[in-house]
């Protein structure tokens, strides 16, 4: 049965082997309590690197037993991200996560080319996925935060990664809307050319494991009586798994709007390098960052 709420992945997660998450500078409250909770539900095993004499004045004052970490002590934020892309990448971690650092200095770290999780010619993208009350199922969405203008290439990549992600949540044949503000197809709207493009190579198989269809703007993607009303009809259309947006604007919004307006739950990722690595906003809730690691450990 296909996972329809956040919750139900650390359900799944439960009778799994635990995976070894290694948190990038843990130097703040969120990061910590939130690998403290994942490792409580038996998610994973939770490696702290970062100012150990930080980590253990927060673990004090929040009540939390050090002893349930294992914890490497690396004050300097840039050498802590560093060493804990250099763990997950010696198999000393199955999941990488960021901690209270800047986003910068951790992809910084994850595309070093030395030391990095990215293999040649690989694309990194951004992964969410929200579970809004109002929908009767899980969205995985993208790109939200990483790739700013995809071309063809690049949604192509994408539009894989949330496929991918929608079977680890056991969606046996996820059904992909790729979103444009228009279901024509009108050639001066390059979202429309690509959304139809990337329609056509699902049908022909050089898209597998989805249902894709597009152009579609948003309402018909997530309401039938929108696609009733103009006379759409698709298996996807009002039942969408996976929503590709054209580009980072329209995704960031999207996803901000169901979290500071609609006060949806999210879990989020980075796709593309050699694990799975959590990225969420430093200031993201606890939850948030929990589910995030849960969504990186299944799909690890």
């Amino acid at each position: 049965m296909p996972i329809t709420k956040l919750e139900q992945m650390l359900d799944a997660l439960r009778s799994k082997p635990r995976k070894k998450l290694v948190a990038a500078a843990a130097n703040d409250e969120h990061t910590i309590e939130a690998v403290r909770e994942a490792v409580g539900a038996g998610v994973v095993e939770g490696i702290l690197v970062g100012d150990e004499a930080r980590i253990l004045e927060i673990c004090k004052k929040e009540g939390i037993d050090p002893g349930i970490f294992k914890i490497i002590n690396e004050p300097v934020e840039a050498k802590a991200a560093l060493r804990a892309v250099a763990m997950v990448k010696a198999g000393e971690g199955d999941v990488l996560m960021k901690g209270g650092l800047s986003t910068d200095k951790y992809m910084k770290a994850i595309l070093n080319k030395e030391q990095g999780l990215l293999e040649p010619g690989a694309i990194l993208s951004h992964v969410t996925v929200v579970e809004n009350p109002r929908y009767h199922k899980l969205l995985v969405v993208g790109d939200v935060a990483v790739i700013p203008a995809p071309e063809l290439k690049e949604k192509t990549a994408i539009l894989n990664y949330l496929i991918n992600t929608a079977k680890a949540l056991q969606v046996e044949t996820p059904k992909v809307a790729v979103i444009a503000a228009s279901e024509q197809v009108l050639p001066k709207m390059q979202a429309c050319v690509d959304a139809a493009i990337l329609a056509k190579m699902g049908d022909r198989g050089q898209i597998k494991g989805a249902v894709i269809d597009g152009p579609l703007a948003l309402d018909v993607a997530i309401d039938k009586e929108s696609a009733a009303v103009k006379g759409l009809k698709s298996q996807v259309t009002g039942d969408a798994d996976c929503l590709l947006f054209p580009n980072i604007e329209s995704g960031n919004v999207f996803y901000k709007s169901m979290t500071k307006l609609a006060g949806c739950e999210t879990g989020a990722m980075v796709a593309g390098a050699k694990s799975p690595c959590v990225l969420t906003s430093r200031g993201d809730s606890v939850k948030s960052k929990l589910y995030s690691i849960a969504l990186a450990a299944l799909t690890a």
